[in-house]
């Protein structure tokens, strides 16, 4: 448990204060709990003297009330301090963390997304942080206050009558080894539940996700054999969870009935031995009810505690992940020339690029051609630095991609990617994103440029318009055109196009060219096409063949040339060519 307590308060971060406080109030508030006996004791006192003959002192019941008074005043303002502190302190810390894992998962690498399925990385800010946030603190007030709560009342009771302290404190150390085994048990089913829970989130979101493929294919019996699956695992991983700890509980809790049942023998017997008054027989006997009400709590919050440990596990897990750009500088270019040195790359055990190297001028054009499958999106992933090469190095502006953060890197590159993601915004703050202090003025300049102001201006609610998660409400052209003008608004010195033009309409095609030929000169650009119309006037064509270059020159140099490139042209005039007799 002190462990678990260390974690929380370095987990915490800047809200250690708050959750220090709160545990601090709750034990004061432990304190005002235990005063009743006091209280117990002076009526008790009285009550004997009346007994023995004597008279009911007044004083003893206003002392009495004086003294529950304070204990209910104390225990109103001690609890509700300790309530707002550990409110405030569990959600601002669970807030704070999501957005510095935000943070840091913009600078790990883009294989760590294809490593780690959404749906863990879901569960770990939502169901993994909500466990934290919502159960953290107050399980380690009941936990540790209750076992201080025990050992305050078991250091008074051996002062006051040591025969019961040492019989409390017997029961205290066999309820311990007790909840020493609780915690394992926890520590060896907990993260069954963590895993159960993260694969029920990634089985919901692909089946919602694919939800067109599932009905299209017919597939909604099998995709639901999936998510039930998810189901009952997780159900299964709850349900040992709590079998087990509902045992352990029930052993536990067991103990301090005993354990009272020992006083209520005991007490009478000393009393008969004359070593204890009859005041003292009765207060021990209406406190062996109270004595262990505080810790009796803790054997049923020994489960959630170990779901909090594991919790922490998963979280430190994922802010162990390494960065990109650990030691980066952010650095100013002069140039924009690009470099690429016997470069390798692999996705696990698969190679994708061996040996690519490559110059590629500041305000030139660069065309990336080849198969399907060739390490085309790989190798300008690896110029943006979206992973970090495995051989060979990548330079821009002369400085290795290493040597920068991310940050400072990537406000050199405008890229349009091949797969458009727009946010769950509107389209102005979507165009926006490239560069968020740009005025409406601005933005309405990027989107005639690229083709789009007419059908956003066609819409309910023009440039207002929410465009739903991942741009769900436009089309695939109308989402690739809303991308560009992204990139155009950016204006950065380095332009980046994954297949831009390929889910825009023919009649559209010719304009947007021309925008973008328009907006890129001065500008180093790097483009991957199967046009021929995209790529016949780049300044150098580099045709990716196996991972490798397998040509490289002008559109007629390589046609001049057998290989790979005629050939990839003669397809694509064929193609281009047919038409229905």
């Amino acid at each position: 448990m002190i462990q678990l307590m260390k974690r929380l308060l370095e987990f915490s971060g800047k809200q250690r204060k708050n959750l220090i406080a709160s545990f601090v109030f709750n034990l004061l508030d432990s304190v005002f709990e235990m005063m009743p006996i006091m209280a117990i004791l002076t009526v008790l006192s009285g009550l004997l003297s009346v007994a023995e003959g004597g008279v009911m002192p007044v004083s003893a019941i206003w002392v009495s009330l004086a003294i529950m008074v304070v204990s209910i005043a104390g225990r109103i303002f001690f609890n509700n301090l300790s309530c707002i502190r550990r409110t405030l302190g569990s959600f601002s810390m669970c807030s704070e963390k999501r957005l510095e894992i935000g943070e840091h998962m913009k600078h790990v690498p883009m294989g760590y997304f294809n490593e780690n399925r959404l749906g863990e990385i879901v569960a770990a800010v939502t169901t993994t942080l909500g466990d934290i946030e919502s159960n953290a603190v107050m399980v380690l007030e009941k936990v540790a206050g209750g076992f201080i709560h025990a050992l305050v009342i078991g250091v008074w009771l051996l002062f006051y009558e040591w025969h019961i302290g040492l019989l409390m404190f017997a029961g205290l150390a066999v309820s311990m080894l007790v909840y020493g085994g609780i915690q394992k048990a926890g520590k060896r089913l907990s993260p069954r539940r963590q895993a159960a829970q993260a694969n029920l989130v990634t089985g919901f979101l692909e089946y919602i996700q694919g939800m067109g493929v599932v009905k299209a294919f017919g597939l909604g019996e099998m995709s639901g054999k999936a998510v039930n699956q998810a189901i009952g695992e997780s159900a299964d991983a709850n349900i040992i969870l709590e079998s087990v700890f509902s045992s352990l509980t029930g052993v536990y809790q067991t103990i301090f009935k005993l354990a009272k049942s020992a006083i209520l023998v005991v007490a009478p017997y000393l009393l008969l031995g004359g070593e204890i008054t009859p005041v003292k027989c009765l207060l021990l006997l209406v406190s062996s009810f109270m004595i262990y009400s505080s810790v009796e709590l803790v054997g049923s919050m020994a489960s959630v505690a170990r779901v909090i440990d594991a919790s922490l596990d998963r979280m430190e897990a994922v802010m162990d992940t390494p960065v990109l750009d650990e030691h980066g500088g952010d650095i100013p270019l002069d140039h924009y020339d690009i470099e690429l040195a016997h470069v390798s790359f692999a996705y696990g055990q698969e190679n994708v690029l061996q040996d690519v190297s490559a110059i590629i001028p500041e305000k030139t054009t660069c065309a990336i051609v080849g198969p399907s499958g060739s390490g085309k999106t790989t190798l300008v992933s690896l110029i943006a630095r979206f992973w970090d090469v495995q051989e060979g190095k990548i330079c821009v502006g002369g400085h290795d991609v290493k040597d920068f953060t991310c940050d400072s890197l990537l406000k050199n590159f405008s890229i349009v990617f091949q797969n458009v993601y727009l946010f769950e915004d509107t389209i102005e703050n979507n165009i926006k994103f490239g560069r968020p202090d740009a005025t409406r003025e601005d933005v309405i300049e990027a989107a005639k440029k690229a083709c789009c102001h007419e059908f956003i201006s066609a819409l309910p609610e023009g440039y207002h318009t929410l465009v739903g998660e991942g741009g769900a409400s436009l089309s695939g052209g109308e989402r690739q055109r809303i991308s560009i003008a992204r990139a155009i608004l950016k204006d950065a010195p380095i332009i980046i196009l994954d297949e831009a033009t390929a889910s825009v309409d023919p009649e559209n095609e010719r304009e947007l060219q021309a925008a973008i030929a328009e907006l890129t000169k001065d500008k180093t650009i790097i483009m991957i096409a199967h046009r021929l119309s995209t790529v016949r006037n780049a300044d150098q064509i580099l045709v990716i063949d196996g991972g490798t270059v397998a040509q490289r020159g002008t559109h007629k140099e390589l046609l001049q040339q057998e290989g790979t490139y005629k050939k990839f042209i003669q397809i694509r005039e064929q193609a281009e060519g047919w038409r229905i007799q």
